[in-house]
């Protein structure tokens, strides 16, 4: 999960006085990166998953399933076996880290897979290795699955060993997760202190109860146990930190007026500013962070084609996460949704009530834009293949690369189909870091994704890591980049690894029960890509259609009953569509649209008065099957 430092990290007050520092210096940072090798080209197809596990733990006694805080243990010694044969001189199998939970595992792939058939097949094996290793690691009655959000996390007594939330103290002050359930790494206690503290309060995440004939109406929530506990803080005081729209003094004062009794208090939504009826309430950052998903990461042939395959799989990050949906429980309740993408987005979503357009922006550190979406959302801008830096991974004849600081002028490919009415969002971005960019020999539809991503303060600050040497360091980029979680993440080669090209990973799958099924997700995205770039695919649609699409894959069976906007004309390249080659072959068509398929009437799809860049609403059916 993100960079992992090792050090002291500073508190929020004095963390925040460090921002301008760290944004500063990983400006600088890219910059050396991008001006040293953006000409790289010819890297090879690398390419790996990531899969999140957690373990739980069987409570025969009580007949319950909880999740076991022992996993960490189980990491150290996984961690250990694999230093061992490192040391050894031995490739393993699997490499393992910690993720945000106690009670979570992080699984790779020893080593990157390679672009052929045999590396493909391999990828089921390789998991069912790690899945078996890591049992082995595991206690008596504790078992390794790999669920996208424990049905009973933040229920009562859902850890083992037991814990109590403190929702007065610590790093979350949730009502229902203790922070026990956090990774005791430096970095977890402290991303989660700090979104809570540059808020202003907690985050704040509803999502819809499914009503079925037994659900009242209106649902109301009974307050968790730990309200009727002894607090160390004014009750008044506890749950005001469940308010979230900038009022939270006064939310407090009317709550001190009402003289509540800890013995017979009312529901949350009558206490809690932030929960509402008909839904279900979380807290902190572990209802999202704590949540496991499927991702997966591929080395590029240059920096262009990663831009490009960032681009087209970002219209697909909606798709693929209705596909694999699998997150329809939270806290013991069954909701209305079945996914988990706009928890997590609520989860570490630190933006101030000035940032969210719910008062007037100051100037201020933290009022100094109006942000429409949470760290962890869809991406806000394409980037385009842009300028042909590299000369491209032409086939022949050979194109030379171009000289430095000039591009090509061989067009990059898949160039054209990027058009400016595709980023049609409002986008916030700092003007001077794109000035600085730009100056710095950085194209405007990179410099601005960087430029907008920088409006963000650094959330966890090192102590020992403030002066680094920025040529030789991307820490301070790092620091902000892994902090921003969307769909897509473009991934510059770091100066520490020179055999690491350009990289873009793929983020919005939800994981499955099985091996089978995450091996299926994972070769799928690996196959589209080599799709995407051998057929000339074209995905664009504007972003907001994206958004659009985000938010209908989060509807209840959106995969079977919902439609989705996408682009009817898909090939870029006319004589390369499959149907086309198929017919060549002798088949025949398979299809009007979608991506198994071409038009019958006129090319791609599309009639041949009809706009090129029109999309449609499509199920999932007809979007990989056609119409």
């Amino acid at each position: 999960m993100g960079l992992l430092s090792l050090g002291t990290p500073l508190p929020w007050d004095e963390a925040k006085q460090y921002a301008d520092h760290v944004r500063k210096h990983g400006i600088i940072q890219f910059l050396n990166i991008w001006n040293r090798i953006k000409t790289r080209r010819k890297d090879h197809l690398l390419w790996g998953d990531e899969i999140e596990y957690i373990v739980v733990y069987y409570d025969e006694k009580e007949k319950q399933a909880k999740l076991s805080l022992r996993a960490h243990d189980a990491l150290e010694k996984l961690q250990a076996a694999e230093l061992d044969a490192l040391a050894r001189g031995v490739i393993p199998e699997s490499s393992w880290k910690p993720e945000y939970g106690r009670y979570m595992l992080e699984g790779t792939p020893g080593e990157p897979y390679g672009a052929t058939l045999d590396h493909l097949l391999d990828v089921e094996e390789n998991m069912r290795k790690r899945r078996a290793l890591a049992k082995s690691f595991l206690g008596p009655n504790e078992a390794l699955f790999t669920f996208t959000a424990f049905p009973r996390l933040g229920a009562c007594n859902f850890l083992e060993p037991h814990a109590q939330p403190t929702p007065d103290r610590g790093a979350s002050h949730s009502l229902f997760i203790p922070d026990d359930a956090i990774n005791p790494h430096a970095r977890f206690p402290t991303l989660t202190a700090n979104i809570r503290l540059r808020r202003g309060s907690k985050v704040s995440i509803n999502m819809p109860i499914y009503h079925d004939i037994h659900t009242p109406r209106p649902f109301m929530e009974p307050v968790p146990r730990c309200l009727t506990l002894p607090l160390s803080a004014p009750l008044p005081s506890v749950l005001s930190e469940g308010c979230s729209d900038g009022t939270r003094a006064s939310s407090e004062a009317n709550l001190s007026n009402e003289n509540l009794d800890q013995a017979r208090l009312p529901s949350l939504p009558e206490l809690v500013p932030d929960a509402k009826p008909d839904h279900i309430y979380m807290d902190c950052m572990c209802f999202g962070m704590g949540c496991s998903c499927l991702q997966v990461t591929f080395q590029a042939c240059n920096v262009e084609e990663a831009r490009r395959l960032y681009d087209q799989l970002a219209v697909m990050a909606p798709i693929m996460l209705a596909l694999s949906a699998a997150a329809p429980i939270f806290r013991g309740y069954l909701a209305d949704v079945d996914v988990r993408w706009s928890i997590i987005a609520g989860s570490v979503d630190d933006r101030t009530p000035a940032e969210r357009g719910m008062q007037p922006l100051d100037g201020s550190p933290t009022s100094r834009f109006r942000i429409n979406k949470s760290r962890y959302d869809s991406i806000s801008l394409y980037l385009s293949p842009g300028p042909n830096y590299s000369g491209g991974c032409c086939e022949s004849p050979e194109v030379p690369t171009p000289p430095p600081g000039k591009v090509s002028d061989v067009p990059t490919r898949g160039g054209a189909f990027y058009k400016d009415k595709y980023n049609d969002l409002d986008v916030a971005h700092d003007e001077k870091i794109l000035a600085q960019l730009i100056e710095g020999g950085v194209d405007k539809h990179l410099a601005k994704h960087y430029a907008h991503l920088f409006i963000r303060d650094p959330l966890v600050v090192f102590r020992e890591l403030l002066e680094q040497d920025d040529s030789q360091s991307s820490d301070h980029f790092e620091n902000i980049q892994s902090t921003n979680w969307q769909t897509m993440r473009f991934k510059p080669p770091p100066p520490s690894m020179p055999n690491v090209g350009w990289r873009v990973e793929f983020r919005s799958m939800e994981i499955q029960l099985t091996d089978r099924e995450n091996a299926a997700f994972a070769v799928f995205v690996v196959l589209l890509t080599r799709a995407i770039l051998s057929f000339d695919l074209n995905f664009y649609i504007p972003l907001s259609k994206v958004d659009e699409n985000m938010k209908c894959a989060h509807a209840r069976d959106a995969v079977r009953t919902h439609k989705f906007w996408f682009r009817r004309n898909i090939f870029g390249d006319a004589s390369k569509r499959p149907a086309d080659l198929h017919r060549a072959s002798g088949g025949g068509a398979n299809g009007t649209n979608g991506i198994n398929g071409a038009g019958v009437n006129g090319v791609n799809g599309t009639h041949p008065d009809e706009d090129e860049d029109v999309c449609d609403l499509m199920t999932i059916d007809e979007i990989f099957n056609g119409k």
